[in-house]
């Protein structure tokens, strides 16, 4: 047993979970794609320098560039984009099981467009996760659930799994942290072009959004990523991304907590059917590996 990694796959669940409370906190006092460019921004600056000063240069990343730029966009302009501006009107609880959804989006694309083989458990674990979700939407739609909130935050996760599909060996070079820091100034930049165009500067200055966003700058934002990097290299991308199947009770759990948002039997169920249903994608994937 790794425990080293255990204990990396746990946390990264949990500061990967409790962005989307973090973001409700952000959300309700700035306007979100200017927190989330300047958030960037400065886990970016952060990050880089870090990394000179440990050694890792540009030079080191150079062939890097591309898959930089692509993950830049989909994870950080998108995918996290797109979430911010969902979680005005969505709880952060629905948007992290509905961002958790995203190993399945990999396993089922990587399916039907790539022609990667799916085993009789991975299909079941794709349909037990569809049918998670349907039990969370229709407990929450019967609550007055934004529509629009939903469909940004489902795009923001294919976003996301299209990142995936499409970026390999984006830290490869041995220089994780420059790479981390470089992909945020990616979506900085985006960002701050989409706000200039459609957001207004009006922040309600607060001592919780004080906290909520150093807490999201520096965990989330570049911690989480950095020990996602590592654990990718440590353990392979198959039994790392195993890790996601907690992603959707630790956000609930920590919604609930912090937001004092409501949990449904139904909820509970639903997240316990999605958990299930990652988890049962990455084992197949885990045996398919091992068996060839």
């Amino acid at each position: 047993m790794d425990l080293r990694a255990i204990l990396m796959g746990l946390a990264f669940a949990l500061m990967w979970s409790s962005a989307f409370t973090s973001a409700r906190m952000i959300v309700a006092d700035a306007p979100p794609l200017t927190a989330l460019s300047i958030r960037f921004l400065i886990s970016g600056a952060i990050g880089v320098a870090i990394a000179l000063a440990l050694g890792q240069s540009l030079r080191a990343v150079r062939g890097q560039w591309r898959l930089i730029v692509i993950f830049g966009i989909c994870q950080n302009a998108l995918y996290l984009g797109l979430n911010f501006v969902a979680m005005q009107w969505v709880e952060a609880s629905l948007a992290a099981i509905i961002a958790s959804t995203m190993p399945l989006l990999v396993a089922l694309l990587g399916w039907i467009f790539l022609g990667q083989k799916v085993r009789p458990l991975g299909i079941a674990g794709l349909v037990a996760g569809m049918i998670g979700v349907a039990i969370i939407m229709g407990s929450r739609y019967s609550g007055g659930v934004s529509l629009a909130g939903i469909l940004l935050c489902g795009i923001g996760a294919l976003a996301l799994a299209i990142a995936t599909l499409t970026v390999r060996g984006a830290s490869s070079g041995g220089s994780v942290l420059m790479v981390v820091g470089l992909q945020m100034f990616v979506g900085a930049a985006l960002l701050a072009v989409a706000a200039v165009l459609t957001e207004d500067w009006q922040v309600n200055w607060t001592p919780r959004l004080g906290l909520a966003f150093a807490y999201t700058t520096i965990f989330p934002g570049l911690v989480a990523t950095w020990i996602w990097f590592r654990l990718v290299a440590r353990i392979g991308a198959v039994r790392a991304a195993t890790y996601h199947f907690l992603n959707p009770f630790f956000g609930v759990v920590v919604a609930s907590l912090l937001l004092n948002e409501r949990l449904g039997p139904l909820d509970l169920i639903g997240v316990a059917i999605v958990a299930a249903g990652i988890l049962a994608v990455q084992l197949s994937k885990d045996s398919a590996a091992s068996g060839r």
